[in-house]
């Protein structure tokens, strides 16, 4: 990494699909001296070619970008740099995504909602080689954490589902039998504790399985 090394400010590269939140995380880091802005990205596949450019010791980086996503690119940078600092920044507060997002190597996982009092702690806790995760956060995360969790298959059927396709549709697109599809849903219930479909995709969508 640079930035320290070379005895400056820690450089952070944000990536965003949106601008605004770009320029106000680039607002943030100007208002100290140990921060300094190294680029910006507004989607996975840009997020990865600039840090290959910038070489940055944190990394802020959103979930859901059209293209390649934050998950996926978080996967990339840290296959090609293991040692890479990564912050998530997300709206999304539910346990799947962060324990995916740490599991991918994220070091901390931030709710867009708390920028203002966490970010600056956050980047300097990280490039200090901790992690973070609020107690919020590592609480959902530690209470699902024994839960058994929907396969590949099953989270593909809860999104058709979510997207209003009955039974001998979904068993169509999947090309599976009705039974097979019923099945498959009786586990998903199991496994969410949820009693029928509308439940299902609203369980799943706070904690962050599927996305609408």
């Amino acid at each position: 990494m640079q930035g320290r090394e070379a005895g400056g400010p820690i450089s952070v590269l944000v990536v965003d699909d949106h601008p605004v939140l770009r320029e106000g995380v680039a607002a943030v880091l100007r208002r100290h001296d140990d921060l300094r802005l190294a680029g910006e990205a507004g989607d996975g596949a840009e997020a990865i070619a600039r840090f290959r450019d910038l070489k940055p010791d944190v990394v802020l980086m959103d979930l859901q970008m059209p293209g390649l996503s934050g998950l996926e690119a978080i996967r990339a940078i840290r296959a090609e740099a293991p040692a890479a600092r990564i912050v998530v920044l997300t709206t999304y507060d539910g346990d799947v995504q962060a324990f995916q997002a740490m599991k991918a190597g994220a070091a901390a996982y931030l709710l867009k909602s708390s920028l203002r009092k966490e970010l600056v702690d956050t980047i300097r806790d990280v490039y200090a080689g901790r992690r973070r995760l609020s107690p919020e956060m590592a609480e959902k995360v530690a209470v699902h954490s024994v839960d058994d969790r929907l396969s590949e298959r099953e989270i593909e059927l809860l999104r058709l589902v979510a997207e209003g396709h009955p039974n001998k549709q979904i068993a169509r697109d999947l090309s599976i039998s009705e039974e097979t599809v019923k099945a498959h849903l009786k586990s998903i219930f199991g496994k969410l504790d949820v009693a029928d479909r509308t439940h299902a995709v609203t369980v799943a969508v706070r904690r962050g399985i599927i996305t609408l």
